[in-house]
């Protein structure tokens, strides 16, 4: 259950999944995939879709590689939200567009796993909003030539460490596309 009173609804969040930032990833397709078949199935049930986009020294807005991959296009009136952190909530207004739309709970999917996905994970979560991650929707960089570990890893760590978060009053959950459902906030399945 969302401690977000009122928000009873769920959104799909498409994180960074921008030519320079998923160029070399471990399992790319296969990730831009899954997130365009949950792309497919959110607008069939008239659940928001929200895509986040970053930019910084490195993703210079409007260069080739900050924009978003072209196997995945928005719509006209999903919103676009830029950010310049980590957390997608973090200075920007994708907190107000969630609450304009009654969204309590969010599936998260995108890019990169170490960085802008868990930052967004526990910036929702902190939030009060219910949090899912979907484990074959997101991917990232090589980073082991400063000490982290190998992507898969990354990615299966994050995976096993999400499963397993709890808080009061807000559920959080692991789950693969094939299980992704847009139930309503404090109705997911989260196992």
């Amino acid at each position: 259950m969302t401690t977000l009173p009122d928000r009873p609804r769920t959104a799909l969040l498409v994180i960074d999944v921008q030519n320079g930032v998923v160029a070399g990833t471990p399992r790319r397709d296969e990730v831009i995939a899954n997130i365009g078949v949950l792309v497919g199935a959110a607008r069939a049930q008239e659940v928001p879709v929200v895509w986040v986009q970053h930019s910084d020294d490195q993703l210079v807005s409007g260069s080739e590689d900050w924009r978003y991959v072209d196997e995945l296009v928005r719509l006209e009136g999903e919103p676009l939200v830029h950010k310049t952190y980590s957390d997608s909530f973090e200075e920007t207004e994708l907190e107000s567009l969630l609450a304009e739309r009654g969204v309590g709970r969010v599936v998260v999917a995108g890019a990169q796993t170490d960085v802008c996905i868990r930052s967004t994970l526990h910036g929702a979560f902190v939030r009060g909003y219910d949090v899912t991650l979907v484990g074959d929707a997101h991917t990232t960089e090589d980073l082991t030539a400063y000490g982290a570990p190998a992507p898969e890893q990354v990615m299966a760590h994050t995976n096993l460490y999400w499963s397993w978060q709890s808080a009061p009053g807000r559920s959080a959950g692991t789950v693969d596309t094939a299980e992704v459902t847009f139930e309503p906030a404090g109705k997911a399945r989260t196992d």
